[in-house]
């Protein structure tokens, strides 16, 4: 064995290096690299848009955390932290009624981070503040890495992550079951050619929600009950800012949404959780294996049409 190896340094990268302008250049390589930060925090994050706009300002990025359907916003920086962007991301959690609220800073000035305790300890247990601090690595002459450092979560956050991933590679309850049926569901939609689903996407819950060419404020959702399934157009915005992404808008246009997709569907107010979603159900169970063929067929179906029958309405 050789006793002197050769041993590279790990160097720190000054982040214009990689991203010239946070704007022009990080927020957009964000916007199609959401699966770095989700790692980091733990979430089934997917990001929609950058620069969305909240009053007169711009929000650097919107998403959803597509594991409990909850608004995600994001606020960048390429430097150390400051007092005008802890204002601006507490405006625009305000402007977003945001659940997750993120700022991703180059170092977080000690005052900065305790805020973001602060407030995850005073307010409700449904926001939550993240700090996360962003560094890039070169070993020699090697590409840079990117590192996500949370410096800053709600208490025992990391804790219930590490514990749901524990249970899910233990296999408890049904996970190992719906990580099967929803990795051969998403399979199957790309085979056959439909854009709104990422390849790769994995769940070990008893529901998958896509964003893309959803109305403002909603998801299309496919979910196990306890004893159906759910093909489901499901809304979470208390902005109300576009009809186009309200519940009452599809509610009023009933008929024609129903004769568009080609059969009855629920309409379902969920009332205290500011939510509401239009479905269709079926009767089946994620332990019912053999009936898996089926179900995909399904799912993709009513969600073909349900997408069909909802762009059929709004260009109306």
């Amino acid at each position: 064995m050789d006793s002197n190896p050769l041993i590279s340094r790990l160097e720190a990268v000054e982040l214009r290096e990689v991203w010239q302008h946070e704007a022009h250049h990080f927020t957009p390589w964000l916007l199609n690299n959401a699966d770095t930060l989700a790692e980091a925090l733990g979430m089934d994050l997917e990001l929609e848009r950058a620069e969305h706009p909240v009053g007169d300002f711009s929000l650097d990025l919107i998403g959803t955390d597509l594991a409990t359907g909850d608004r995600v916003i994001i606020e960048n920086q390429l430097a150390d932290t400051d007092h005008n962007h802890l204002g601006q991301l507490l405006t625009y959690a305000a402007g977003t009624d945001a659940a997750a609220v993120v700022w991703i800073a180059r170092h977080f000035r000690e005052e900065h981070r305790s805020a973001l305790d602060w407030l995850n300890e005073r307010t409700d247990s449904d926001t939550r503040f993240f700090g996360v601090a962003l560094r890039v690595w070169r070993i020699g002459n090697s590409a840079p890495a990117l590192q996500f450092d949370v410096v800053a979560a709600p208490n025992n956050w990391g804790k219930r992550v590490r514990s749901t991933a524990a249970a899910q590679q233990r296999g408890e309850g049904k996970g190992p079951l719906y990580l099967q049926f929803w990795s051969r569901l998403t399979d199957g939609i790309i085979e056959r050619g439909h854009k709104w689903c990422r390849q790769g996407r994995q769940r070990s819950a008893s529901w998958i929600n896509f964003s893309i060419d959803a109305p403002r404020g909603a998801v299309f959702g496919m979910c196990f009950t306890k004893d159906s399934l759910r093909s489901e157009l499901y809304f979470h915005s208390p902005e109300r800012t576009e009809p186009l992404g309200d519940f009452e808008f599809f509610l009023q246009r009933r008929e024609e949404l129903e004769a568009s997709f080609g059969t009855a569907l629920e309409f379902e107010p969920l009332e205290g959780r500011k939510a509401s979603r239009i479905a269709a159900y079926r009767p089946g169970s994620v332990e019912d294996p053999d009936a898996w063929p089926e179900f995909i067929d399904w799912f993709i179906d009513t969600q073909v049409r349900l997408r069909a029958a909802v762009e059929s309405v709004k260009k109306s």
